[in-house]
Formats: structure tokens, C-alpha cells, sequence
């Protein structure tokens, strides 16, 4: 079968391209395996900020006094509803994507997993598709240590589909998918152990932001072990699950009811036979491209989490749209025009944009700073809601922001004011002399940005 293009993968990046090429008159292969609409969809970010939304609602009933909101004691979870809700949000989205690919007369849609055969062909079921373009989007899926192989874990997409709660919940990774669980789970009433092998959670970021995060966490419950190699899992007679670690301080081993394993990703394209066609991937399975997202053979080119220049929805449907503007109109986007960011979604919640001060400090940049705790501003006072703080990162001889911090609420909105003066190329004086409502969290930014100190 011979189409104009082949898509492997239904994720942020392959759903979009195949509407793209179908409105071009293109005829397009849609080659999906499992889920239609990929992992954000179905197993990521719509289901688990679902899961956070109800968690808040947890924490806001039985914590109400602090802001005199007296809430009769009682309140529960109902594991059950809140999976419910999170399924028919999701099959919501993904019975409109059917039906839009059904009534596309240039998409057909294929179910099965794709293995290359050459460099332009792959095989379905059986059956070979060739096109001069073909698009990898298959995304990745959760990494599981040797020690854990045979226990019955949970990952991130298993957990979603617990309808009672956990009574212990053991949680191996101290990052972002770890630390979202979490906080979700003791929210919703379970005991909840997080073990992480660095010293501190998150060791990516800042160590005053994994410190900060850590402490809210533990105020409200979750328990943490760091400095930990995880050595294995056993299943005792009872269905319990006994977790071996070593620590520096504490047991060697915590009895837990259920494990999560959140420990990283890996790609999933040792399932594609890439060797076949000759298209190079790096020592961890992600496939090499060039700043336009191109591999090492013409015409193929990976989208998404599997090129390893992203691990974010946002990346992903940024991957797609460089393809639709460099092959379709004319562009000239790369990848290495965007700037990182991304967001914790914890509570409060964390807003990443560019490099971190550590980073700053590593490239010896001459930088200024600005920082302001989030105690200090009036309208996280007002919420009640004063955890954290906002850094900002300035180059001091261009006056561009280099980096910015956004721990506190409403984090993960106002990381994107900042976002957007930087992709503008703009001096950090447009938003320190910009006039902002009152009250906000915002106001307060370019108050930070008047009193700079050196870095």
C-alpha cells in the first residue's frame, strides 16, 4: 500500500500532522498501537490533572479553619468517582479524534505496531505501507529497574486505573510523575512513602526548590528517603509489598500495600526495527535528529518523546509544528529556537522556564538576580496560600532574562509572563516598568526586578 505520508504514532505531534496532511489532499497512513491520542491523553497530563483537581478538592475540605471555613469532619474519597470522571473526560476527547479520522477520506487509521523494513516501508499486521515521508511518534514508556521485574508494581498508567485506595503506597523516584502522585494519594488518604536515590527530590532543579517542595509535602505527610539504592521488591504471603533499600538512616526495608515505579522513560522504538532501515539512535534508544527534527535517513523524521529533545506535550506539539512549517510553508524553525520550559504540578505548583541559577553559576555567567518570597506578597497572603517563591535570572550585560522560577500559586500560569519576554528577545525592563493588576501574584515581578543583586 502506498500513501503520501505514514504517521507512526497518534500522540501530540502525530494527531495534528495527520489533519495537516490530510487538509493538503495528502494521503496518509495513521499507524497506532494501543492508545489514539497518545500518552498526554490517555495516561498523562488529562488524567492525572483530573486526579490533582480532585486531591485539591481533598485538601481544600479538610482544611478549611485556616481561612475560618469550619467543614464538619467526615470527608471521603471515592476512588472509584474520580476514575469514573477521568475516563469520560478522556473518552470524550478520543471518540472526537475517532470520529474526525473516520469522516477524513484521506487518513486510514491502522491499529498494530509498525516495523520498518527499509528505509521508506514498514510492515502492519502483515502488510507493508510505503511513503516518501514517514513521521515516528511513538513516545516512551516507564523504565522499570531489573530489581523490580516480577513484583507487582504500579505505574503511572496502572495507577490510574485503582478504584480503592491504597493503603501504603510506595513510590520509587523522587521526580516530577513521583512527587505529583504523591502528594495526590496523601491527599486522597493514603500513606505514602517516596524513596529517591539523590539526596534531595528533583535534583534537576534548584536545591532550595527540591528543599521547598519537600518541606510542603512533608507537612502534609508524605514521608521521604533519600539517599537510597533501590535493591529489589518481594510480595510477602499476605499481598503486602516489602521494598529493600540502603539509606544513611532508617529501616533497609519499608512494608508498603501497593509500588510505584517512577524512575524515568525510556523510548519506545527498539519496537520500530529502526537497525533495518538504518536510522541511528543514541545509547539510550532515542533517535538522533537534526535542528529540524530530520534523521539520518531523508524523509524519516521522529516527533515527541522519542527524539529526545523533549519530554513534554508542549515539545511534542512544537515538534509538529517545525514539520508543518519547514516541509509545508516554507519555514525555517528548529528545535534550538525554543527555550525549556515546563511545569511541577504539585501544590503549590512549579513554573520552569530557561536555566536554573545553579547552571548560572556552572557556565560562570555574569548574572543578576531577583528574588521575592512568596510570604511577602499580598495576594498569596490573602489565599492563604504562601509557599515558595519566584527567582528571576538576568543577563547582565544584555538585560534578557536567562531563567525564571515561579514556586507558589498560580506557578504554572505566570511562568508564561516571563516566558513571553524572553521569547521576544526583550530587556527585563519592559516588564519592570510594565503596569500589572492589583491584586495578583504577578504585580509583584516587577518589583523583584527592581532590586537586582549579583548572582
Amino acid at each position: 500500500m502506498k500513501f503520501d505520508a505514514i504517521i507512526i504514532g497518534s500522540g501530540q505531534a502525530g494527531n495534528p500532522l495527520a489533519f495537516k496532511l490530510a487538509a493538503k489532499g495528502k494521503k496518509v497512513a495513521l499507524i497506532e498501537k494501543e492508545h489514539l491520542g497518545g500518552t498526554c491523553l490517555n495516561v498523562g497530563c488529562t488524567p492525572t490533572k483530573t486526579y490533582v483537581a480532585s486531591a485539591r478538592r481533598m485538601f481544600d475540605a479538610l482544611n478549611g479553619e485556616v481561612l475560618g471555613v469550619s467543614i464538619p469532619k467526615g470527608t471521603t474519597l471515592n476512588l472509584g468517582k474520580v476514575k469514573q470522571r477521568k475516563d469520560e473526560l478522556i473518552k470524550k476527547s478520543v471518540d472526537g479524534m475517532a470520529d474526525g479520522i473516520e469522516k477524513n477520506k484521506h487518513i486510514t487509521l491502522i491499529k498494530g505496531i509498525a516495523k520498518f523494513t527499509d528505509t521508506h516501508t514498514v510492515d502492519v499486521n502483515g502488510e507493508e505501507l510505503s511513503a516518501e515521508h514517514i513521521f515516528i511518534n511513538v513516545g516512551a514508556r516507564p523504565f522499570i529497574p531489573e530489581g523490580l521485574k516480577g513484583v507487582n508494581y504500579l505505574t503511572n498508567q496502572s495507577i490510574l486505573e485503582l478504584e480503592h485506595l491504597p493503603e501504603h503506597l510506595i513510590i520509587i523516584g523522587g521526580s516530577y510523575i513521583g512527587l505529583e502522585f504523591g502528594q495526590m494519594f496523601r491527599r486522597f488518604g493514603s500513606k505514602v512513602t517516596i524513596i529517591e536515590k539523590s539526596d534531595r527530590i528533583i535534583s534537576s532543579e534548584d536545591e532550595d526548590v527540591s528543599m521547598e517542595i519537600q518541606r510542603v509535602m512533608e507537612r502534609e505527610g508524605v514521608e521521604f528517603r533519600s539517599n537510597a539504592t533501590c535493591i529489589g521488591a518481594r510480595e510477602e504471603k499476605d499481598g503486602q509489598l516489602l521494598v529493600s533499600v540502603t539509606c544513611e538512616k532508617g529501616a533497609p526495608e519499608i512494608l508498603g500495600s501497593h509500588v510505584l515505579v517512577a524512575v524515568g522513560r525510556t523510548p519506545n522504538t527498539d519496537l520500530l526495527q529502526l537497525e533495518t532501515a538504518g536510522i541511528k539512535t543514541d545509547e539510550r534508544g532515542y533517535i538522533q535528529v537534526t535542528d529540524r527534527l530530520e534523521t539520518n535517513v531523508g524523509g524519516v523524521y521522529a516527533l515527541g518523546d522519542c527524539n529526545g529533545k523533549g519530554a513534554f506535550t508542549h515539545t511534542a506539539y512544537n515538534d509538529f509544528e517545525i514539520i508543518n512549517a519547514n516541509l509545508f510553508e516554507q519555514g525555517s524553525r528548529k528545535v534550538s529556537d525554543r527555550i525549556l520550559t515546563y511545569g511541577l504540578f504539585v501544590d503549590p505548583p512549579l513554573g520552569r522556564a530557561g536555566i536554573t541559577l545553579k547552571e548560572a553559576k556552572d557556565q560562570n555567567l555574569d548574572i543578576l538576580v531577583g528574588y521575592r518570597d512568596m510570604k511577602r506578597i499580598a495576594r498569596a497572603k490573602e489565599k492563604g496560600e504562601t509557599d515558595g517563591f519566584i527567582r528571576v535570572i538576568v543577563d547582565k550585560k544584555t538585560e534578557k532574562i536567562l531563567g525564571a522560577t515561579v514556586l507558589g500559586v498560580g506557578g504554572d500560569e505566570i511562568i508564561s509572563s516571563i516566558l513571553n519576554v524572553m521569547y521576544g528577545g526583550l530587556s527585563y525592563t519592559v516588564i519592570r516598568d510594565g503596569v500589572f493588576p492589583h491584586p495578583t501574584v504577578s504585580e509583584l515581578i516587577p518589583t523583584l526586578l527592581e532590586s537586582l543583586e549579583p548572582g
